[in-house]
């Protein structure tokens, strides 16, 4: 099983505050021989415009030196996520959620934008001080 994002509680814990029942900590999937675990799972339970949806989440941190380095390994792991989901689970949404900060300085750029637009990247913005969900784009 690989190693916890640094903010995997607290993206965790901001989904269970918005409603959201964590059903898989990881989700984990199997595509033939090839085994592959997303972050979290999570089903929507009580709120009625988003009853019984299923979500998988991705949780980015981009702590590292370099944002596009590390916006370019999370875009390979949300493709190769998103074409399993769709083959094996197609009611599953997957979510990459980012930190506010780093939303605001890379995904807002005309290159994010073009990046979140071309690749239907759907996104959760966390605010990881507060440990709440700032929002969602689909």
């Amino acid at each position: 099983m690989p190693a916890r994002d640094s903010f995997h509680s607290t993206v965790k814990n901001a989904l269970i505050r918005d409603g959201w029942e964590i059903t898989h900590d990881p989700y984990f999937m199997r595509y033939g021989d090839t085994e592959f675990y997303i972050d979290l799972g999570a089903e929507k339970i009580l709120a009625a415009e988003k009853e019984g949806k299923k979500i998988a989440v991705e949780i980015k941190s981009f702590l590292g030196d370099s944002t596009v380095y590390e916006f370019h390994t999370a875009l390979g792991q949300f493709i190769s996520y998103r074409n399993i989901l769709e083959e094996t689970e197609p009611d599953r949404i997957l979510y990459m959620a980012v930190p506010a900060d780093i939303y605001d300085s890379f995904f807002r750029s005309r290159f994010g934008q073009m990046a979140v637009r071309k690749n239907q990247i759907r996104m959760i913005v966390y605010n990881a001080q507060k440990e709440e969900i700032e929002s969602w784009t689909d």
